[in-house]
């Protein structure tokens, strides 16, 4: 715990993490808080999880577009421009309740989502030192899950409440608090992209990447069917309120996963952490499909979670690794449309399967798509051999 609390002593660390946490927060409600909008204006789990997806692949797809603007521009006018986008969009999705107007709403808010996430991580480089990126990466992995845990209770509480507008009407005024603080702090201003060179090469040239979008598609499927299984088996069940407690445990169980990677993980090399870590995070996986809202799906959930804390980690040092120079934003970006993307058609497919055929049967979808994820991981972890070693990038 010394070790962690002495990455806040670096300046900048304290102020970047409190700034943006509200706008955390308010990422960790939106995805079910438009479950919930969506589901009690027309009462159809499927069509409930297609709104979910289509804002959510709206979002992915122009994440590297997002990230391309940063590692052009920097910072500060992104932030400024995409913040008051999306806290407005979100206003105007709470006045829509046919089902015209709710798919374009959420469609046009995933186009406006600032690239919150995207502006902190390449940060950290410019805080502390490389010794100490896997400590700051594990616990800004762990603020961004603790921001998860609250985020689905929060917005449960709220949307099951005699006041269900609550629900995005927090999830705005958060976006606006925390996206325009983080845009204001020094270090924001201060950020200035990496210039490239004639001799760099471009994102797509590099296997260790083309490697990491593949496995990318294969576990955004597993994890979208999750993350809409798990309402709709709660609203199949009539046990909706258990909802934000199985996120809860999962996310939870995240957070002291990432805190252990930094731990734990320090002798071994982010490729080896990242290897055998996987083989964890499928072994726990792979009881999922048997559980049912209750106890059984929260132990399972949190074993999951513990494993995937870490491996979120262990992955973005892969990818700063393996990314070619003038990327730092956009690499990562890039990562998160492919992933991301992938999660939204997991989500529609959740919502479509959950209906016709149960949520236990995404949950198999789930564990088999971790074991897929580990096993392209494994053929190709020649191409990830940049990351199995400690120090600087090789510039």
């Amino acid at each position: 715990m010394r070790d962690y609390l002495h990455i806040f002593t670096y300046r900048g660390a304290s102020s970047m993490i409190l700034a943006s946490f509200p706008a955390r927060l308010a990422y960790g409600m939106i995805g079910l808080g438009l479950y919930f909008k969506t589901y009690h204006a027309v009462h159809s789990i499927a069509f409930a999880g297609f709104v979910a997806g289509l804002n959510g692949i709206s979002g992915a797809l122009t994440t590297s577009i997002r990230s391309s603007l940063l590692d052009r521009y920097g910072m500060r006018i992104p932030l400024r421009i995409f913040v008051p986008a999306y806290g407005s969009s979100i206003l105007l999705l709470n006045f829509v309740s046919s089902r015209n107007s709710l798919i374009v709403a959420s469609f046009v808010l995933g186009i406006c989502a600032p690239p919150i996430n995207l502006s902190i991580r390449p940060l950290w480089r410019y805080i502390v030192p490389q010794k100490e990126m896997r400590k700051a990466l594990a616990i800004d992995t762990s603020v961004m899950t603790i921001a998860q845990i609250v985020g689905p209770v929060l917005v449960t509480y709220l949307s099951l409440s005699s006041h269900p507008s609550l629900a995005l009407y927090s999830c705005s005024a958060l976006i606006f608090i925390g996206g325009l603080s983080l845009s204001a702090l020094k270090i924001t201003k201060e950020w200035e992209p990496e210039e490239k060179r004639e001799s760099d090469v471009g994102i797509f040239r590099v296997p260790g990447i083309r490697l990491l979008m593949v496995e990318g598609v294969i576990i955004g499927l597993g994890m979208g069917m999750y993350q809409i299984a798990v309402p709709a088996f709660t609203s199949i069940r009539h046990v909706e309120h258990l909802t934000g407690t199985i996120f809860a445990s999962w996310s939870i169980a995240s957070v002291i996963g990432a805190l252990l990677a930094g731990v734990v993980g320090k002798r071994l090399t982010p490729l080896n952490a990242f290897v055998r870590n996987y083989y964890l995070w499928a072994l726990v996986a792979l009881p999922l499909f048997l559980t049912t809202p209750g106890w059984s799906l929260i132990a399972v959930s949190a074993l999951i979670g513990l494993t995937n804390g870490a491996q979120q980690v262990f992955y973005l040092e892969i990818v700063e690794a393996v990314r070619p120079r003038g990327t730092a934003a956009s690499a990562l970006g890039w990562m998160w449309t492919v992933e991301g993307s992938a999660a939204s058609i997991g989500s529609w497919l959740g919502g479509s399967l959950s209906q016709s055929i149960s949520p236990q049967f995404c949950f198999a979808l789930t564990s088999l798509s971790v074991l897929a994820g580990m096993a392209i991981v494994r053929l190709g972890k020649s191409h990830l051999a940049a990351a199995d070693h400690f120090g600087p990038r090789n510039d």
